[in-house]
């Protein structure tokens, strides 16, 4: 199962810890956590279930692409960080 982290930063606003969950994709091995999490799911998702705009996701150390369908592929042995995404100058 694919590992699932939260940074500090988001555990500040939502409370939630790092998990493990099954899925071949983001919105698949999602759906897990916010399964047991469901408020964490509204601050993650939009209305839409895309990706909103203040979020980042990695996977392996990359940003996924697909912020509308989280169609990106995860492994079993990934590591998935979810985390509010930087701005400012």
């Amino acid at each position: 199962m694919a590992k699932v982290f939260f940074t500090s930063n988001l555990r500040r606003h939502v409370d939630c810890a790092a998990m493990e969950a099954a899925g071949e994709t983001v919105r698949e091995v999602l759906a897990v956590v916010f399964a047991a999490q469901e408020r964490l799911g509204h601050y993650v998702l939009d209305d839409q279930g895309a990706l909103r705009k203040h979020m980042t996701i990695l996977v392996d150390g990359q940003r996924i692409k697909d912020i509308e369908t989280l169609s990106d592929p995860v492994k079993p042995t990934s590591e998935v960080w979810v985390m509010q995404a930087l701005s400012g100058g």
